[in-house]
């Protein structure tokens, strides 16, 4: 398993960098991004925050194809390997559980949140709302 903790840096990367966000990335910057963060959704934060799935707590098993969703957790990742790295300091995951955690899974679990419609075993595409004016 690949450590949770790592960087979004390409593999091979020879400068030390920031990890840009996901949603600046594209093509294999962006592929391996999406990659890192799901591993670290699926090996990390749901089987230790994910709770049960209800009408009232909606999780997507397709979460990655709502691009709402992939931000809201990269920048909960990012917050992550920020606060819980070596040298964070002892409140460093009690930061990211207070300042972090709960604002991001309560945003994405609300009922009428980016999850909306979509339940165990079934995704439900959203389409977004029109913002040109001559499309109306």
């Amino acid at each position: 398993m690949t450590s949770a903790v790592e960087s979004a840096e390409p593999t091979g990367s020879t400068q030390q960098q920031e990890p840009q966000f996901i949603l600046y990335l594209d093509g294999p910057l962006h592929d391996e991004a999406l990659r890192r963060l799901s591993l670290w959704v699926r090996h990390l934060l749901i089987p230790v925050y994910g709770r049960e799935t209800t009408s009232t707590a909606p999780w997507c098993p397709r979460w990655w194809e709502h691009k709402e969703a992939v931000a809201q957790l990269y920048g909960l990742w990012m917050a992550w390997q920020e606060l819980t790295a070596p040298g964070a300091g002892m409140t460093g995951p009690a930061v990211w559980h207070r300042d972090y955690l709960t604002h991001v899974m309560a945003t994405l679990r609300d009922p009428a949140g980016p999850f909306a419609g979509c339940k165990p075993g079934a995704h439900r595409a959203k389409e977004a709302p029109h913002t040109d004016a001559s499309d109306g």
